[in-house]
Parts: C-alpha cells; sequence; structure tokens
C-alpha cells in the first residue's frame, strides 16, 4: 500500500517549535494562532490515552458507531496521541488509515503501516480529495476548532466523504453538572467550567457538542442520530460498569482540570497564579467527592452524506 496522495502541507519547522508556561510544553505555532491551548508534553500524551481507555470502556470497546460492512479509506481529525487511529488501523489491516492534527509532538513511536499521520490546522479549508472516505472521525475538538469554523468545518467533511459515507463526531462539555443537582456556584468545579469557557468566549465554542445534531443535518447529513451520555467523574454510580468508568476517568478528570486550563485562564484571562492553583486544588478534591455526583456531557453523534 503506498502513501496516499494528499494536497496537505508537509510538516514545517513552525509545527515543531515549543514553549514552557508555567511547566508545561506548548506548541508554538497554536499559542500564536490560538488554534489549541492544551499542553503538548509527555503527560498529556499519557493523559489522552487513559481517556481512550475509558472511552474504550464507556462505548464497550466499539471504535466505530455507523453500520459500515467494509471499511477501505478512515480520515481521523485531531488524532492527538494516535489511539483511536491506531486501534481502527490495526483492527482493519487493509483499510487506509489518516490522521490529521496540529500537534506532532505526541506521535507514538510505532504506527502500523496502513496509518498515516499528518501535520496541518484543522480551522484551514481541507485540501483532499471529494468523495474519498467511508468513515471521518472527529473527537473532542472544541478546544481547537474556531468557532465560526464549525458549519465549514462540517461542510468539509461532506466533501470529502464517499456517497454513502459516515462521519462520527464524540465532544465534552466541559460545564460541570451534578446527578443530583448538589453543585452550585459556590463549588469549585463550577467555578472551573465558568472561567474556562468564560476564557474562550468569541474563540472557540465549548458548547458545540449540544448542537452536532444540528450541524451535521444543516450540512445536508442524513440518518443523524445523537445522543448525551453523562460521564461520570468518580465512582458514583450505583451501576457496576459505569462505576468502573467513573473510577477510571477520576485520574484522567484530576490531570484535565489543570491541563486544559492552564493556559486559558492565566494567560487570556490573567488570573493570578495563587487563584487558579486554589482554584484547581478545591476541584480536584471535589472529583473525588461522590456525594456530589459530578458529570461531564458526552456528546456523540453521526451522520450519512446522502447517494447521488
Amino acid at each position: 500500500m503506498t502513501s496516499p496522495n494528499s494536497q496537505t502541507e508537509e510538516l514545517d519547522d513552525e509545527y515543531l517549535r515549543t514553549i514552557f508556561i508555567q511547566g508545561r510544553e506548548y506548541q508554538q505555532y497554536s499559542i500564536d494562532n490560538q488554534v489549541s491551548l492544551e499542553p503538548v508534553d509527555e503527560d498529556e500524551a499519557e493523559r489522552l490515552e487513559l481517556q481512550h481507555r475509558i472511552f474504550s470502556r464507556v462505548f464497550d470497546s466499539r471504535l466505530i458507531f455507523p453500520p459500515i460492512r467494509h471499511l477501505r479509506t478512515v480520515l481521523d481529525c485531531g488524532y492527538g496521541a494516535g489511539s483511536w487511529a491506531i486501534d481502527v488501523a490495526e483492527q482493519n489491516p487493509d483499510c487506509e488509515v489518516i490522521g490529521v492534527d496540529i500537534y506532532p509532538h505526541m506521535n507514538p513511536d510505532d504506527t502500523p503501516e496502513n496509518l498515516w499521520l499528518q501535520v496541518d490546522d484543522l480551522n484551514r479549508p481541507f485540501t483532499f480529495s471529494s468523495n474519498y472516505f467511508d468513515l471521518v472521525h472527529s473527537r473532542l475538538l472544541a478546544a481547537g476548532i474556531n468557532r465560526a469554523r464549525w458549519p465549514s468545518y462540517i461542510r468539509d467533511i461532506k466533501r470529502f466523504s464517499l456517497d454513502g459515507g459516515w462521519v462520527q463526531m464524540v465532544e465534552i462539555y466541559f460545564n460541570v453538572q451534578s446527578d443530583n443537582g448538589s453543585i452550585n456556584d459556590g463549588h469549585a468545579l463550577r467555578q472551573w467550567s465558568s472561567h474556562l469557557i468564560r476564557s474562550m468566549e468569541g474563540i472557540k465554542d465549548f458548547r458545540v457538542g449540544t448542537r452536532l445534531k444540528t450541524l451535521l443535518i444543516a450540512a445536508g447529513f442524513t440518518e443523524v442520530d445523537a445522543k448525551m451520555i453523562p460521564l461520570p467523574l468518580s465512582a458514583w454510580p450505583d451501576n457496576p460498569t459505569n462505576r468502573r468508568i467513573g473510577a477510571m476517568n477520576t485520574e484522567n478528570t484530576i490531570r484535565l482540570l489543570a491541563s486544559l486550563s492552564l493556559y486559558p485562564l492565566t494567560q487570556r484571562l490573567r488570573m493570578p497564579q495563587s487563584q487558579y492553583h486554589e482554584i484547581i486544588s478545591r476541584a480536584q478534591e471535589e472529583v473525588d467527592d461522590q456525594s456530589l455526583k459530578a458529570y461531564f456531557p458526552l456528546y456523540v453523534c453521526i451522520g450519512r452524506k446522502p447517494r447521488h
């Protein structure tokens, strides 16, 4: 199998430069262009792998949700540390899998021969061939895709999907909820959510998960199906499966609270370090408080490009 022919820009030095902010490593290009404001260090790569294992539990080990009989071409938008793309490529050795992300820093050392990882800014128009992919996968890009880009991003996905091809999207709404209504504005978890969402107003849409179905329908996708899954932050659910998911997610959430908000809160909101560390410390303690029954709303949406 030869490398797929794509006009996506070749790796440039500008994508490789990094800077350190309060002990965490960031991609200079993303900071300068306000693309994605999350760290690109080994700690974040490890957290993303843990998060992938949690999603595997949530989705009962299913990587692909639409009913696709024979998978030949897959695009993973925002592959992160590469976990999902690697699993798909390994389980479908005859399938051509392409991953695109702004970060080359967290790429795994070993990848299957049928997987190609490319670097590009998903906020720019895509240059792949039209009518090419059986499946386009897009997961947790609310912090990366610009607010105004979402409609054209989804139109791009439709354009280079095969007729009858599918899109699969997953987003977390990082507005902490409580299953028993016990979390209020006095809780650090709620304050963390409010500060994070406010810090990104105007440039990112952290509520996009709630709008995925509307966006896909507006772009002309059919057979659109969406659901919200409460993702527990700790082992509070009565259901044994969900309790195990919550137990796994405790460490992920504790690490996510810091990594996702460090730059937005301290650099964009100019929050003093002492206040930032106090909110993070209190929020991390609350994650472990099972009486709060805290969860993130996890949105999953699929849609199909009509056949012509």
